[in-house]
């Protein structure tokens, strides 16, 4: 009796899950948490993102970025131009994006003439300005934000940037940093 009391010991033993084998798997990310973009500061240039020719600068003492060495810049030069950048990144099924960023102004402008418009477009839905920023913004970074909502399909959001600058009324830069891309 012994010995098959042994036997089915060692049997029970041997179906049990040791706690040893899930540790060589990572943990799948759930679907709706954490940041998408990969370079959200522009550290790394215009890597993920569409951008004219000169938008993404490196900030210095005088005009640092928020945070980070790098931000996008937009007009600032006194004349009629625009300057776009934009990036599209893909929100799983049931899940939320909200789009965080911040934004400086500095100006000699005196008068409405000079824009940045801020947008977000999704699948299905209509692009639409979220924001249309002038130079009474502030010489200060301020965060805004904007979110899609959350849908029972797949879908992709673009975030842009469109700056409007109108030569003969002063000048105005609009600088943007840190564009968060977060899934909740």
């Amino acid at each position: 009796m012994k010995a098959f009391v042994s036997a089915v010991s060692a049997a029970v033993l041997l179906l049990l899950p040791s706690g040893g084998g899930s540790s060589d798997r990572q943990a799948a990310d759930p679907p709706c948490t954490g940041q998408i973009h990969a370079n959200p500061g522009f550290e790394l240039g215009t890597t993920g993102w569409t951008a004219g020719p000169r938008v993404v600068v490196f900030g210095d003492a005088t005009r640092p970025a928020h945070t980070g060495q790098a931000y996008a810049a937009f007009a600032g030069l006194d004349v009629t131009r625009s300057d776009l950048l934009r990036t599209t990144v893909t929100v799983p099924a049931g899940c939320e994006l909200t789009v965080r960023f911040w934004v400086r102004t500095l100006t000699t402008e005196t008068r409405r003439g000079d824009y940045l418009n801020v947008g977000l477009a999704v699948t299905g839905i209509p692009p639409k300005t979220r924001f249309s920023l002038a130079f009474d913004g502030g010489s200060q970074w301020r965060q805004y934000a904007m979110s899609t909502g959350t849908a029972t399909t797949e879908r992709t959001a673009t975030a842009s940037f469109l700056a409007s600058e109108t030569a003969g009324n002063g000048v105005t830069a609009f600088d943007v940093d840190d564009v968060s891309f977060t899934l909740s």
